[in-house]
């Protein structure tokens, strides 16, 4: 286990280690009889100590029992194919994501969704006359959005989804209910780091490709841009103190500082706009405006804020107007 020689503190097997391990187990493999138990004490030492690193917020999000419920609409009737396929099978099947804690996650033990996201979808289905228990999650990334919604493998889409007048020739969107933005992620005893203007000198890490990293490079050069494959390592990174800081939309940075709010803080107002919306399909006109008229509704009988409570807001952060629904 590598040891930081600046704090002491300990941070897991380092990025060589099971590669190392692998390679001693090879050789032990051709030069021992007792090949398969040697093997099998090298690799579950090497696992023990992956599972002690201190770096990765524990796995929890937000319990059923104190998340909100939603009153379920009676004699609802909706001109709409949508709507009458998911009356005919007696389930809505809701599109979402997986990965993103407090926002749109799933229980790898129970299958269970929880996240700010999973409650919009939630009193929206309620709106449209389908109680909790009757609306199937579905993971679809987000390559596969568009697709999922034209084929009819999904009734409407709601997951980060940013609204954007290309992803309109595709879809459909009802919304927005929640105006995201850019932020900044950092260790919570960090006072040097109040916004981007503090980025200079920074190491700051956000997924390879992405917009946020792509944002970051072209509109502030002085600060060192680290790329990674998930947000789930960034965050690592920042706790183990390899980076100053992690950005991307707000409500993801949100449910991360919402699993360890005693470590982590976000930093400053978000600095893009994102407005995020629910996916339909795009000729169905009239589901879209009844998915209009719920959000509405959720919003003034104050649902939508129990939600965001009851989720993101673990994360310290207060929660925010939600912005005007654009129907179109």
């Amino acid at each position: 286990m590598r040891t930081h020689a600046r704090t002491g503190t300990h941070a897991g097997p380092g990025p060589h280690a099971y590669a190392y391990a692998n390679t001693r187990a090879r050789a032990t493999l051709r030069n021992t009889p007792r090949a398969a138990t040697l093997l099998t004490l090298l690799l579950a030492a090497v696992l023990l100590a992956a599972c002690g690193k201190s770096g990765t917020p524990p796995p929890k999000g937000p319990k059923p029992k104190d998340l909100p419920s939603y009153q379920v609409a009676t004699d609802v009737d909706i001109d709409s194919p949508t709507f009458r396929a998911a009356k005919s099978r007696g389930r809505l099947i809701v599109g979402t994501k997986a990965d993103q804690p407090y926002v749109a996650a799933q229980d790898p033990a129970s299958g269970y969704y929880s996240g700010f996201d999973i409650e919009i979808a939630k009193m929206v289905a309620a709106s449209l006359g389908f109680p909790a228990d009757r609306v199937e999650f579905k993971t679809i990334t987000s390559a596969n959005r568009e697709t999922s919604l034209q084929n009819g493998e999904v009734d409407y889409y709601v997951g980060t989804y940013t609204i954007n007048d290309n992803r309109k020739k595709l879809v459909g969107f009802a919304g927005p209910y929640y105006m995201a933005g850019q932020a900044l992620l950092v260790r919570k005893n960090d006072k040097d780091i109040n916004g981007p203007q503090d980025l200079a000198g920074k190491k700051v890490c956000s997924v390879s490709g992405s917009t946020p990293y792509q944002r970051l490079v072209a509109n502030y050069p002085k600060a060192t841009a680290v790329a990674y494959d998930s947000y789930s390592v960034c965050v690592d990174n920042l706790i183990s103190l390899q980076v100053d800081a992690v950005t991307t939309d707000d409500t993801i940075l949100k449910g991360y500082a919402a699993k360890v709010p005693d470590q982590l803080r976000l930093a400053g107002e978000p600095f893009s706009q994102e407005p995020y919306g629910i996916g339909v399909p795009r000729g169905d006109r009239n589901f879209r405006l009844a998915i209009d008229d719920a959000i509405v509704a959720h919003e003034a009988n104050g649902d939508w804020k129990r939600a965001y409570d009851s989720t993101l807001g673990l994360s310290g952060v207060p929660a925010p107007q939600p912005p005007p629904v654009d129907r179109y």
